[in-house]
Parts: structure tokens; sequence; C-alpha cells
């Protein structure tokens, strides 16, 4: 039975266009809310006499999602960048697994710890 090993060099070009095909998704998803945003908003005259935050809903990704189903375009704006955020993370969970398949315990190690780290602070490092 032989084992094929992954190539550093498929690693390397699959990493780099997960990358490219996430930034690429995430800014045509916000520029597709930012088009909807100034479809419906952009005629207004802001108020910067008072600060308004981002509503509740914007700030968890259960909220997000609701508001994506809802057609609302700052929900999608927001739903880009969950997805340009969580590009670099799924490259560090894709060589995870790279590292695991080619047996390389180190890497698997480190690469365990930097995961780990990334999903604490998107999960629980709000302040």
């Amino acid at each position: 039975m032989t084992t094929r090993r992954i190539s550093d060099h498929a690693v390397e070009q699959f990493v780099g266009r997960l990358l490219q095909i996430g930034v690429a998704i995430s800014a045509l998803v916000i520029l597709v809310g930012g088009v909807m945003l100034l479809a419906h908003h952009g005629g207004e005259v802001p108020s910067f006499g008072t600060f308004a935050g981002e509503p509740e809903g914007l700030s968890t990704l259960a909220g997000i999602l609701r508001g994506v189903g809802a057609g609302d375009a700052r929900a999608i704006i927001q739903f880009g960048l969950v997805l340009l955020i969580a590009t670099p993370i799924l490259r560090v969970a894709f060589t995870w697994v790279a590292f695991f398949l080619q047996r390389d315990r180190v890497y698997v190690g480190v690469t365990t710890v930097v995961l780990a780290l990334l999903l604490y602070g998107l999960l629980y490092g709000h302040a």
C-alpha cells in the first residue's frame, strides 16, 4: 500500500488560491451589500451630531445571518467582513489538515495552538 504525500508546493498553491478566493468572495458580498445600502439609503442626509452605533443584531453571527436572510444591506456588509476574517482562519485549518496528513507532529502541534488561539479570540475575544 503506497501513501501519497501532499507536496509542499501543492499545499502552498492551494493555500494561495484559498486566500484569493476568500478575499474575492468577501469583497463581492461587501460590494453587493454596499450597493443595496446606497440604493435604499443613499439619498438620506446623515446626522453627524449624534453617534448611532451598529444595531445589536449585527454584533453576533446569528444576528448577522438573520439579517442576511431578511435582505438587510448592513447585515450583508457585516457578513462580508465575517467572511474576510474567516479566510485566514480557514487557511490555518487547511494547513493543520495538510500537516496531519503529512504526519508532521511538530507542525500539527504548533498549528493546533495557533488555530485554538484564533478561534478563542474570534469567539470570546470581544470586550
